[in-house]
């Protein structure tokens, strides 16, 4: 008999898999209950300068500081970010092992206390009144492990997440070094430097033209928070110290506001945004400048004169300005897209020359909808791209149109094009194959199941169809008629009346028929777009829908994909279940392979490990069940036992989520406004308390 190992809880995994870092923040906190400093200050105990580590006592002698100061803290409110500091020794041990973090730890916090010292005996040789000071202190703790440990993590975050790790820590690091300057700032300073340079994990040179905008959307976001911060505290660093408000809130105001602009302009590339942050940098080096130039003349002239706050933030200002223009005119090429740049190769294709390529090389269940207005194109080497442009984000729909073996060229190039443009590209409803032409490190999340009805052999027998044949069959005895036609072939009264059935539906509803993959009747008046009608004895339309062509590589039309489907009040109870089986044995009796009910957004079966986004998915669509019923409407479409292909929103990363999220609010609503979003909140409320 076999014995059978209940799984372990995740917390416990994560914990036997960390024991190092554990060992280490238990003996810490076992120092700080022997000697009290949990509950008071160890800096102000005799005990302080025999543990602690720094040049004065390295110079006398005691060797074994850089030990014992470790697990020492010099007060009780830090040992809150002591300990918190070691998640970068926890994430790196879970990673690479506990040999790894504790050789990265140690190696850090020794790198960290002598190099320091080092740095100090040097510095204060010189007549720098802050690194004199510095030179006589002492310190405790365990940062400069930690801070190595961070480092050595961050470059094991997946691109581009990596980048940006390294930009937050070293503008952390580098903007306390500079207004705050005390031993341990110059300590983190050096440790994360050594991992740095080590590690090389940090490849700026690497990224994309996107990636090289939101480096300089950081860089200037934090010499903004620099800005804020010495207006409001108090600094001391290696320029000098300064106090609060020495800037003036007015000239702060004003500098968010120019900021937060230039930020915006950047982030799309634009040109004006690049050349005035240029402008406004050298402004800043050169005040720096003149500054540095009247100490120097008036110090050698022996004058004595009293500087104030303005002086030193101006130095330190300088120095971030320094850095941010050279990386500016290093990466130049990433700030030339226009406001209404066009992508692809030029001219853009027209519809017609989307519905020739579609001919030709034939698309997916989504293709057709690439022909309606509202979508643009962009000329790519593997083909045509449709998109729209909405809040920044250029919003492909399902997959480029073109020969197989291009798509991943010219997804490529719809992507290069829309970042040189300031856009933020992402595929919506894309198919298996456009998810493995997107660049490594692209994520994508399930929108729908596209279910899909094989037709050759399709015959509405055995117990599974028993509601469709029912369906069939009642119809029949109640003298249905089905018709399969176009809308421009009917007569007027039966265009009203489908008109006033589409009209009635809609309102019924607090936001208006929804775009982008959602069809109304103006894209089923395409003369290549068929109409199913269900017509009752006295020559009322009871229900219709409408079928966009489903191409082939060189076939012809191979299939149908289901678009608008609309019933009259008080008709004919099953006829949608009517007219999907009706046109499904007329598209097989005429040779289609397939007939697509299309996808339920919003409406995927998860597997059971699927984790997060299917949890945040089932919730956003039992919210918007009472107002679009995307549930309910893919439960109906099981009934015809379609097979599932799934379709993906495939995007760069996270950090775009927000972006479009509203760019497809406004693809699928462009025309809902304020007040119809407040109507569907309300039913949205009304539906979940039902």
């Amino acid at each position: 008999m076999t014995e059978t190992r209940t799984p372990a809880h995740p917390v416990l995994a994560v914990v036997r898999r960390i024991p190092a870092t554990l060992t280490m923040v238990l003996l810490i906190l076992i120092v700080g209950v022997v000697w009290q400093g949990l509950w008071r200050p160890f800096e102000d105990t005799p005990l302080f300068e025999t543990v602690a580590y720094g040049l004065p006592n390295f110079l006398d002698g005691k060797w074994w500081t850089p030990v014992t100061g470790t697990f020492f803290v010099n007060a009780p409110w830090v040992y809150l970010f002591t300990i918190s500091g070691f998640w970068g020794m926890a994430y790196l041990e879970f990673r690479r092992g506990s040999r790894v973090a504790l050789a990265y730890y140690w190696i850090g916090q020794l790198f960290a206390m002598f190099a320091t010292a080092l740095v100090l005996a040097v510095a204060s040789q010189l007549p720098w009144a802050w690194a004199e000071a510095q030179a006589q202190a002492l310190d405790v703790g365990a940062s400069g492990g930690t801070m190595a440990c961070i480092a050595a993590a961050v470059g094991l975050f997946r691109p581009p997440w990596r980048v940006r790790g390294w930009l937050v820590l070293l503008a952390f690091v580098f903007v306390a070094m500079l207004f705050w300057g005390a031993l341990a700032d110059l300590e983190h300073l050096l440790a994360v430097l050594l991992i740095l340079f080590a590690d090389r994990s940090l490849r700026v040179q690497r990224t994309t033209v996107r990636e090289q905008r939101l480096i300089a959307v950081i860089a200037l976001l934090v010499l903004g928070a620099v800005e804020i911060i010495t207006t409001f505290v108090a600094t001391d660093g290696p320029f000098g110290p300064t106090e609060p408000a020495s800037g003036g809130f007015i000239d702060l105001a004003l500098d968010i506001v120019v900021i937060v602009v230039l930020m915006n302009g950047l982030l799309r590339g634009r040109r004006w945004a690049w050349v005035l942050v240029l402008l406004l940098g050298l402004f800043n080096i050169l005040i720096a400048a003149l500054v540095l130039t009247l100490i120097t003349v008036f110090s050698q002239a022996q004058i004595d004169l009293r500087w104030d706050g303005e002086t030193e933030l101006a130095l330190a200002n300088g120095f971030l300005w320094v850095i941010l223009l050279v990386y500016l005119i290093a990466v130049r090429r990433a700030f030339r897209a226009k406001r209404k740049s066009l992508l692809g190769s030029q001219p853009a294709p027209t519809v017609d020359d989307v519905k020739t390529a579609l001919r030709a090389h034939g698309g997916g269940t989504l293709s057709w909808m690439t022909t309606w207005e509202g979508n643009s194109y962009a000329r790519t080497a593997g083909g045509i791209v449709a998109y729209q442009r909405r809040a920044g984000v250029a919003l492909a729909l399902a997959d480029p149109i073109g020969p197989p073996d291009a798509r991943a060229e010219g997804v490529a190039d719809f992507i290069r094009t829309a970042e040189l443009a300031g856009l933020v590209p992402c595929f919506f409803s894309a198919d298996d194959a456009t998810r493995d032409a997107v660049p490594a490190g692209w994520r994508s999340i399930v929108v729908a199941d596209d279910t899909i009805v094989d037709l050759p052999g399709l015959e509405f027998t055995g117990k599974r169809w028993n509601s469709v044949r029912s369906s069939l069959n009642r119809a029949g005895r109640e003298d249905m008629t089905f018709r399969m036609t176009r809308l421009a072939d009917e007569p007027w009264g039966v265009r009203q009346q489908l008109r006033a059935i589409s009209e009635a539906w809609v309102g019924d509803k607090d936001l208006p028929e929804m775009r982008f993959t959602l069809g109304t009747l103006e894209e089923a008046e395409d003369p290549e777009v068929r109409l199913a009608l269900a017509l009752a004895p006295n020559g009322d339309v009871d229900g219709f829908l409408s079928w966009l062509p489903v191409y082939g590589a060189g076939d012809g039309i191979r299939g149908w994909t289901l678009d608008l489907m609309r019933r009259r009040d008080g008709g004919f109870a099953p006829v949608m279940e009517y007219l999907i089986g009706s046109s499904a044995k007329q598209f097989s009796e005429e040779g289609a392979e397939i007939m697509s009910l299309s996808g339920a957004p919003l409406a995927h079966d998860y597997p059971p490990d699927a984790g997060m986004i299917a949890a945040l998915s089932d919730r956003l669509a039992d919210a918007l069940e009472p107002v679009y019923g995307f549930g309910s409407l893919h439960r109906f479409k099981q009934k015809f036992h379609p097979r599932y292909e799934t379709m993906y929103l495939l995007f760069r990363d996270e950090s775009d989520l927000a972006a479009i999220g509203t760019a497809l609010t406004r693809a699928f609503l462009p025309d809902a406004t304020l007040r119809q979003f407040a109507g569907a909140g309300l039913e949205l409320v009304r539906g979940t308390k039902d």
